[in-house]
């Protein structure tokens, strides 16, 4: 699964500005294109309420945001496709899809960026009808994914976290041809994601403090 020393370092390099900050980072553009159904073999999940989802992140999220999750979604489902994992695809998706709210302006707080996160997705998605427990499931996937313990975890959290390492360091990409991450990329662009990603953790000191960032990187050094 994910590379957690890889995840961690990389986090504790945007905060203590280790990488590339001198320069600022062009407002992202909302997304606006409309998405594919298909994505390398993989479905992206139609049904009502992962569209009411898809349309939270969109309203809510800068374009490479969006399509991190997008990404996040499509990589975490080729991993538990490449490793035979029986999962619910749309319970990952709503969890990959959301999984960044608190790092947006409408639901960044008070607390880590992940569990702010989990919070708004579960309190959306049972306030439009999903029963409780899958939304606590999506809630888990969401608030473990920077973290070892998801990777022990049911597949539709574990994956969540396969999916945002895979996009963001690279974790487990050796598992999916090259054909399907070109697919991948070519559906949902990477725009400048690295660096932007990074300026928003940096920016984000309740979403990942300095501390907290020497606390994981000691944990799994």
């Amino acid at each position: 699964m994910i590379d957690r020393r890889k995840f961690v370092r990389a986090l504790a390099l945007a905060l203590t500005g280790l990488i590339s900050s001198g320069t600022k980072t062009e407002r992202a553009k909302k997304p606006t294109m409309q998405r594919p159904k298909t994505v390398a073999g993989i479905a992206l999940i139609d049904s009502k309420m992962a569209r009411l989802a898809t349309e939270l992140v969109r309203d809510t999220s800068p374009e490479y945001l969006f399509n991190h999750a997008a990404r996040t979604f499509l990589f975490g489902a080729l991993i538990g496709n490449a490793n035979n994992f029986k999962f619910d695809f749309e319970l990952l998706y709503l969890a990959c899809i959301l999984h960044d709210l608190g790092l947006t302006k409408r639901f960044a707080g008070a607390l880590p960026f992940e569990i702010q996160g989990a919070q708004a997705a579960r309190a959306f998605l049972t306030d439009n009808g999903l029963p409780s427990d899958q939304a606590t499931m999506v809630w888990d996937g969401i608030a473990m994914h920077p973290f070892a313990i998801a990777s022990f975890k049911q597949p539709e959290i574990a994956l969540v976290a396969a999916g945002a390492g895979a996009d963001v360091v690279g974790s487990d990409l050796e598992k999916i041809p090259e054909s399907a991450k070109a697919a991948v990329v070519n559906a949902f662009p990477r725009l400048d994601f690295k660096h932007a990603f990074c300026e928003n953790l940096r920016r984000s000191r309740a979403a990942v403090s300095p501390r907290r960032v020497a606390q994981l990187h000691a944990r799994y050094r």
